[in-house]
């Protein structure tokens, strides 16, 4: 007998996830990982440097969870099956929603595959239309780590999101500065304060409010970019290939793409948020490290420049 799937209301989601977070942090399901942050600035862009400010054995295990560096943690499937106190709302009947069980960020969420598809694989219509449902409830950022040399953690296919802003004292994302200068072509972008290969497009608000349509739409756009930018030479989502490493961006505003060439800046471990403008290290010598070198530095040496 068929499972029917009891998709979330609209209107719904942003009430579903606060309150599945205060039931989560209850059952000890949510582990914050403590910060302080610092801003440095480049390149016209104010970059927040979280840094782990507790050190304990329990802290630094699961720092090392959100950002695994053996091959062995990415064996491990997390969510087949999924921690239930995590549980948010069924999306579609491919995707659910779950809390991220490491967490820096105040609601954070994660968009799951039911069934297992690798990290690395093609996005697919699926995926897009989760985007667009979770972007027409929440305004916040969703971002993808195609394979552990972007940065992910987890073997198993999921796009996160997060709010818009990292911190009360930057009330946007670091790099919007940057993307108001933005000069487009036909229809792909390039953003003159990035030293690294990229590509930037325009969201169509029509979109967020019809996902289905918008999905095809975006699923299209995003296949030209791969190809634009050399990540991918041809092909379509949902093929059993996979493109090179790259990380995905997506707000109701812009989708912006980088190709990646390795994972970590020395061995601080960089995922899309880098790109967005946030970092987390583990120590004041990372800390100094970024300072010396300057994110902006950084990021030009995991992308492609």
């Amino acid at each position: 007998m068929a499972v029917v799937i009891q998709r979330f209301e609209p209107g719904t989601l942003q009430a579903k996830v606060q309150a599945r977070t205060a039931y989560a942090m209850y059952r000890g399901a949510i582990h914050r990982i403590p910060t302080r942050f610092e801003l440095v600035e480049q390149a016209g862009v104010n970059f927040v440097i979280r840094i782990v400010s507790n050190l304990s054995g329990k802290v630094q295990a699961k720092v090392d969870q959100r950002h695994p560096s053996k091959t062995a943690k990415m064996d491990q499937d997390p969510f087949l099956p999924y921690d239930q106190d995590l549980f948010v709302a069924d999306i579609s009947d491919t995707h659910l929603c779950l809390l991220n069980k490491f967490t820096v960020l105040n609601h954070h969420i994660l968009m799951v595959t039911r069934s297992f598809q690798e990290q690395e694989s093609f996005l697919t219509l699926s995926d897009f239309e989760g985007v667009l449902l979770c972007l027409n409830e929440l305004e916040g950022l969703v971002f993808y780590n195609a394979g552990k040399a972007a940065g992910a953690s987890q073997r198993h296919k999921h796009l996160q999101m997060v709010p818009l802003s990292f911190t009360s004292e930057v009330p946007q994302l670091p790099i919007e500065p940057l993307l108001k200068t933005a000069r487009f072509g036909e229809m792909i972008g390039k953003v003159p304060g990035f030293p690294f290969t990229h590509g930037l497009l325009r969201m169509n608000s029509e979109w967020i409010v019809s996902p289905l349509n918008g999905a095809q739409e975006l699923l299209k756009l995003y296949l030209h970019m791969l190809r634009v930018l050399g990540v991918s030479d041809g092909g379509t989502g949902g093929e059993t290939r996979s493109p090179g490493p790259y990380n995905l961006l997506v707000t109701r505003e812009w989708m912006l793409l980088i190709p990646r060439s390795t994972e970590c800046f020395e061995d601080i471990s960089v995922n899309a948020l880098g790109f967005a403008g946030g970092f987390l290290v583990k120590n004041e010598s990372e800390l100094d490290r970024l300072k010396t070198c300057g994110p902006m530095t950084a990021l030009c040496q995991v992308g492609w420049c």
